[in-house]
């Protein structure tokens, strides 16, 4: 993987780059649309491409491990195979989701012990297990193993689970050097920067992490519970430390607002499931405001659903249609909201992008900034 660094804007740390693997580029600052369990709730992956524009996509080691499991993905030739998707792909270690197990999994030095959540089957995480996972799933990168604790733990308790992230990153290096691709494309490991809400933890991390050089590096265990302007202070914290010519990945986040400030940080690559899961009930993010189709307001608006929008759907239907197929529940609302949110955040990362590139992002980001957050 290789990762070129364009421009750095002038006034902000934003920047813009392109992210090149064996499946082909990303156009950095990007945000990557969630397929847990091997695909984007309600969006056809040829939608995924023609509609909404997404460069790269996610799956998740937990969901994928327990279905359809490793023994089929390898006979399907990995998950980009499986799903039929060519484009770049990257999978986080199932670590958020099993600690997510509160009362049915139980955490130890040599990993992580859990029940699924399907069948209360028993199993186990290591760090060299979740390793071999990511491998047989393909992704072109693959998360290393962390604990990501509450974003109200005390310092102790983030303090041992920083060490226990760090020991678990050890294993994972080791065991993601020791092995090969299964599918003749190369992968690339991330670490994941903790520390919880500490800046000297997330120094400690930060650093930890740059000497592993590793191809790109992650921000994890922020947007869990700690006030927004406390998450921002850790991302320039740790910015001031990972490496400037890899990039960077916060996880987990988050509306329109939290990317633009997150570009303005220097973040390259988000992720969140937050537009198809707000799409589904009827919030609709646009570049003028944040819309609840299901108010009564919309009911007679045959205007466009988001006259300024990049997906066909945005033109195709009205905004009384739309909140018509809300109310009745139809499945098909679903489709175009969650259409419309992801193909509006990848638009919203691209025109960061541009003005990043034009010399001109922070005026927009702060005009941006104003509109993303107001209610319609």
């Amino acid at each position: 993987m290789k990762f070129e660094l364009l421009k750095t804007d002038d006034k902000t740390r934003a920047r813009a780059g392109i992210i090149t693997t064996d499946h082909g580029q990303v156009e950095t600052p990007i945000f990557m649309p969630v397929g847990t369990v091997g695909s984007v709730k309600g969006v056809l992956q040829r939608d995924l491409k023609e509609e909404v524009g997404a460069q790269i996509i996610l799956g998740n080691t937990y969901h994928l491990y327990l279905r359809p499991g490793t023994d089929i993905l390898e006979q399907a030739g990995g998950l980009h195979r499986f799903i039929n998707w060519d484009r770049p792909m990257l999978t986080d270690s199932g670590g958020f989701q099993v600690f997510s197990l509160t009362g049915i999994r139980k955490l130890k030095e040599e990993g992580c012990y859990f029940q699924s959540h399907i069948d209360g089957s028993r199993h186990f995480f290591s760090p060299e297990r979740v390793m071999d996972i990511e491998r047989s799933i393909g992704a072109d990168i693959m998360m290393a193993l962390d604990e990501c604790p509450p974003g109200t733990s005390d310092y102790d308790y983030a303090k041992k689970s920083l060490g226990l992230t760090h020991r678990w990153l050890d294993r994972c290096w080791k065991r993601f050097n020791e092995t090969e691709p299964k599918y003749g494309h190369h992968q690339s490991l991330f670490p994941i920067v903790q520390g919880c809400t500490y800046p000297d933890l997330r120094r400690q991390s930060a650093e930890f992490v740059a000497e592993k050089g590793a191809d790109g590096n992650a921000i994890g265990g922020l947007a869990v519970g700690e006030p927004a302007e406390v998450m921002y202070q850790m991302i320039e914290v740790v910015n001031d430390i990972l490496p400037q010519d890899r990039p960077r990945y916060l996880m987990g986040v988050g509306t329109p607002a939290n990317l633009l400030e997150g570009i303005e940080r220097g973040v390259d690559m988000f992720d969140c499931v937050m537009p198809t899961r707000n799409g589904r009930n009827a919030m609709l993010f646009t570049s003028e405001g944040i819309m609840n189709l299901r108010n009564k307001k919309w009911e007679a608006d045959f205007t466009p659903i988001d006259p300024n929008g990049t997906a066909s759907v945005d033109t195709l239907y009205t905004r009384a249609y739309l909140h018509h197929l809300f109310k009745a529940q139809e499945l098909l609302a679903m489709e175009i909201a969650s259409i419309h949110n992801l193909a509006f955040y990848l638009w919203l990362v691209g025109e960061a992008r541009r003005h990043i590139l034009d010399g001109t992002f922070s005026s927009w980001k702060s005009l941006m900034l104003r509109r993303v957050t107001n209610r319609l």
